[in-house]
This record gives C-alpha cells, sequence and structure tokens, in this order.
C-alpha cells in the first residue's frame, strides 16, 4: 500500500462500520465488500487496489463468521445436487481467482474503480427484477446433470477472477447464479455462496500478500484487524437473523445496496 504508511481514521470507527456490515453481509450471504467500498474509497480516499486488498483480508474474517451462524439460522438443508453444484462452481472459482489475481496489477485505479462500479450496479438492478419474477423451479440450466456441473464450474471461473480483480467474497454473482441458473432458494443461495466464497477469496487473499499489496503492521493493527473483528462480530448476529426475513425482502434490499453502493464508489472515485 503506496498512499500512506498509516491508515486514516480511528480504529473504533472501522470496527463499526465493519460491524454494520458485517450484519448486512450475514443477513444477505456476503463477505459485505461491495458495502465497505463506499467507505474505503470515499470517506478513507484509499485507492481502488487498496482498497481490493483491504475488502478480501475482511471478507474472509466475515466469511468464516457468517458460515455457522447462517447453517444455524436455517431451516431448509440443501439437497445433494445443490452440493454438488457449489463444489462445482467451488472449483471454477479457485481457478479463477488464481489468475484475477494475476491480472489486477495490469489494471490502472480508474478502470479498477468502474469496473467496481458497473458490477454493482448491473447486479442490484439483476435482482430487483428478479425479485418481481418467479423462478423457474430448476432454474434456466438444463436439468441434464452433467450440463449443470460443467456449466457451475464455468461460472464459477468467472466468479472467482471477479472476486480477486475488485475484491468482492463473489456472492454478488453467487447469489444470482444460485438462483437463476439452478433455482436454490435465496436464502440457502446465500449460505453455499459463503461456503463457495471462502476457498475463492482465500486464494485472492495469498496473492495479494505474495504480491505485497496486503499494507504494513500499521495497516493491520489501525484498519483491517478492527474492521475485521467488527465485521465477524456482526455477521455472526446477521446470519442469526436469516430465518426472520422475507427471502423477497432480501432481494429488494440487495439490490438496492449494491445500486447505491455503485453510485458512491463511482462519485468518489471519479473526484
Amino acid at each position: 500500500m503506496q498512499r500512506s504508511q498509516k491508515p486514516p481514521g480511528q480504529p473504533a470507527v472501522h470496527a463499526g462500520v465493519g460491524a454494520a456490515v458485517g450484519v448486512a453481509g450475514g443477513l444477505i450471504g456476503l463477505g459485505g465488500a461491495e458495502l465497505r467500498l463506499p467507505y474505503l474509497v470515499g470517506v478513507l480516499k484509499l485507492t481502488a487496489h487498496q482498497a481490493v486488498a483491504v475488502n478480501l483480508a475482511v471478507s474472509f474474517g466475515t466469511i468464516l463468521a457468517a458460515i455457522p451462524a447462517r447453517w444455524i439460522g436455517l431451516t431448509e438443508a440443501p439437497s445433494a445436487s445443490s452440493w454438488t453444484i457449489a463444489l462445482a462452481v467451488a472449483v471454477g472459482a479457485v481457478t479463477g481467482a488464481w489468475l484475477g489475481s494475476r491480472w489486477l496489477a495490469r489494471l490502472s485505479s480508474k478502470t479498477l474503480t468502474q469496473l467496481i462500479a458497473a458490477l454493482l450496479v448491473a447486479l442490484g438492478l439483476l435482482l430487483l427484477v428478479e425479485s418481481q419474477i418467479p423462478l423457474v423451479s430448476d432454474g434456466v440450466m438444463p436439468a441434464d446433470t452433467t450440463i449443470r456441473t460443467l456449466g457451475g464450474a464455468a461460472a464459477g471461473v468467472l466468479v472467482g477472477t471477479v472476486s480477486s480483480l475488485l475484491g468482492v467474497a463473489g456472492g454478488e454473482l453467487l447469489i444470482p447464479l444460485f438462483v437463476f441458473g439452478f433455482g436454490i432458494p435465496v436464502k440457502l443461495a446465500g449460505s453455499l455462496s459463503l461456503a463457495v466464497s471462502l476457498p475463492t477469496v482465500s486464494v485472492g487473499l495469498w496473492r495479494n500478500w505474495r504480491a505485497g499489496r496486503l499494507g504494513n503492521r500499521a495497516f493491520w493493527r489501525g484498519l483491517i484487524l478492527p474492521m475485521t473483528v467488527g465485521a465477524m462480530l456482526g455477521a455472526a448476529l446477521g446470519g442469526q437473523l436469516v430465518g426472520l426475513v422475507d427471502a423477497e425482502l432480501l432481494k429488494v434490499a440487495l439490490g438496492l445496496l449494491l445500486i447505491w453502493s455503485s453510485w458512491k464508489v463511482l462519485s468518489h472515485g471519479s473526484r
């Protein structure tokens, strides 16, 4: 991290932001990276590349806390076919994360900011539309198991690439993929997305660490660790609230949050 050696802001504030985002992330099945971007880029004035590295680190801790909390709160267990799809997507996502981290260094901060904003607004609109349209019971993918498995793996490569390039856990793509592509209920899709995101983020995080993008000890003590602790506590709480929230309301909330985040990131990044 080259812009500064000491992180801006106060650790307590970073922890509070992490907790608030963690609740939302645990509730809707995301690592929260897309919701942290306006704060990291707009308030703290980090570059897009800095925000990517910080997001991966904090998302890792958030996912670790959210997975057990969400699975405890689930009322519907995933089927064997759902696990097969999730495993195929995870294999593809890990591969994509490895490739995406190599391409990250080649992108300018302006281009990276534009990519982040475009991704968030597109997925936000997608989920808003989906909340008003009934799902096909088995999703849009053909019923053939082999085709569904290969399709999941191919889509996973895209998800993993985006995860490493933009510093997101991948839930923004995984949830629509599971819901639209395979007809998995949104609450279960959120839980499966976290399970897939864990190895995906791990690869991206390791590659960013090897590339020296995770900053020095001051950044870890002053920003990454406080925000991660807050995010983990918030994610655990958010995961426990899953069974109390309507599925369609989750889609609307997620869509609006993504669109808002895209506007904030783009407006601050253009200054």
